[in-house]
């Protein structure tokens, strides 16, 4: 056995241990220590290879970044749980209830506001599917659009800002959060905009499937209606104005006034106001939202941990080499690395959560993208639309665990005329699968969905610029004015980097 062909065994052995279902932090860190053993044996590096692990784990554990990780974990764990999302839910139902598809219309907006506030998946679908699910059956809204609309909906907090996920993704690229923030107002809009014109386009061509609400399901019109939608929206977006804006996270920001941990520490009490307004806030909401930020925080921690001592190993025997080799000669350049590296992370999604891809697999792939000129922001988020789909296969897609779960509590305690079928969950998520996927491709081949809003440097042709120096007899001149233009020279260089 060679070193040259342990690096593939290491990643065989890291895919193998990941179907098998075993907790991946852990298995991570036991497969790099008995490759490291194995490696010093063969004499590939030696023992004192080993001795940069501590330094490694305290440098990235370290890092202030992953501060912000607790804070928005915590914002949205109180915000799933204040009561916004069923007073928002009820009006929005309540103002496009009246036309075709208006049910549908109502979940995927305020999917939308929720996810730029909230940022958690389960929270979202299992709050919106034991509101809107009972709504949608008992008027008739065909099973599989309700339970895929639902599903789809609350996997759009994967893409939207203030999203966990582009924070681990602005840590691993070596990208601020603001640009990540920035990078990604496009396409998340764009992801909402392709899921409103399908649910258009549905309610025309069946219209039975998705029908308007009758008069007298609507208790509320005029400018009732429009208060109760208002003490929802305004306050959210006074939330998400102050937790972006400060970080330079909104498309119109240049600069940041606030650090991610700060604006997710903001984030945090802004979630408890919020909580106040809707008169849920306890000691037991707290209670359990810190529980929950704990246990997340615990998870990414050892996540982390594992991913360290594993990507260490896997350096020490060449592996960044393999991969740089295996993925630089794709044909295609940067069109055909994007369009084989999706295609992979598409798959891993079926078994693999954002976290294990974000801190295991991501380190693999973005030098290979950096040195292929790819810019890191839209590489970045175009991989987080992609696993924003890890949550809507079938049969794995956690998205569907949860609405099974909340589906099979709404039968059971009589909210719903009839059980919800797996197959139709399943069945119902597939053509937002393949909705999410299309912007995927979108974003490839679009890069501008994602840089459109982001701040454009200023750019200097140094083979343009021509300076015009004075003759002189004098060396000493000459050598002001060589001096001159040299210094600057090298100010448009840098001006230009």
């Amino acid at each position: 056995m060679s070193m040259q062909n342990f690096a593939p065994m290491m990643f065989g052995g890291l895919v193998l241990i990941m179907l098998i279902g075993f907790p991946v932090a852990f298995s991570l860190s036991a497969l790099g220590l008995l490759s490291g053993f194995i490696a010093i044996q063969m004499n590939w590096f030696p023992a004192s290879f080993m001795f940069n692990l501590p330094l490694n784990i305290f440098s990235i554990l370290s890092n202030d970044l992953l501060l912000a990780i607790p804070f928005f974990t915590l914002m949205g764990a109180v915000l799933e749980k204040c009561g916004l999302a069923e007073d928002m839910l009820d009006s929005m139902g309540q103002l496009f209830g009246p036309v075709r598809g208006g049910l549908g219309y109502s979940v995927i907006t305020v999917g939308f506001i929720l996810g730029a506030i909230t940022g958690t998946v389960a929270g979202q679908v299992i709050a919106m599917a034991m509101i809107s699910l009972p709504v949608m059956m008992r008027y008739g809204y065909n099973m599989r659009y309700a339970t895929g609309v639902l599903a789809a909906s609350g996997t759009i907090t994967q893409l939207v800002p203030p999203s966990l996920v582009l924070v681990v993704m602005a840590d691993q690229l070596g990208r601020s959060v603001g640009d990540m923030y920035k990078g990604a107002w496009g396409p998340s809009i764009l992801q909402v905009l392709i899921f409103l014109l399908y649910t258009f386009a549905l309610s025309r061509l069946r219209p039975s499937d998705l029908p308007g609400l009758p008069r007298d399901a609507r208790t509320l019109d005029g400018w009732m209606l429009w208060k109760k939608c208002l003490k929802g929206i305004i306050p959210s977006a006074f939330l998400i104005f102050a937790v972006l804006g400060s970080m330079g996270g909104l498309p119109w920001m240049e600069t940041a006034i606030a650090t991610p941990t700060e604006a997710g520490a903001m984030g945090a009490v802004g979630a408890m106001f919020l909580a106040a307004i809707h008169g849920r806030l306890s000691w037991s909401l707290m209670k359990d939202g810190v529980t929950g930020t704990m246990r997340i925080t615990a998870m990414v921690v050892f996540i982390l941990i594992g991913s360290r001592v594993f990507s260490l190993v896997f350096q020490g025997v060449d592996g960044a080499l393999w991969i740089e080799h295996m993925l630089s000669g794709l044909p295609g350049g940067q069109i055909g690395f994007l369009i084989a590296v999706n295609i992979f992370v598409f798959f891993l999604a079926f078994f693999l959560d954002f976290f294990e891809i974000a801190f295991i697999i991501l380190p693999m792939l973005a030098p290979v993208a950096n040195k292929l000129g790819i810019d890191m922001i839209w590489f970045g988020v175009l991989l987080c639309v992609n696993m924003q789909t890890s949550f809507m296969h079938p049969p794995f897609g956690f998205a569907l665990f949860y609405l099974r779960g909340a589906a099979d509590s709404l039968f059971k305690n009589g909210s719903l005329p009839a059980k919800v079928l797996s197959r139709d969950i399943y069945l119902g998520s597939i053509p937002w699968v393949i909705l999410q996927l299309i912007l995927v491709v979108i974003v490839i081949f679009v890069p501008q969905t994602v840089t459109i809003f982001l701040d454009k440097p200023l750019v200097i042709d140094i083979n343009s610029v021509r300076i015009d120096v004075p003759e002189s007899d004098s060396d000493e001149d000459e050598q002001t004015a060589q001096q001159t233009t040299d210094d600057l020279m090298k100010s448009l260089m840098k001006g230009n980097q």
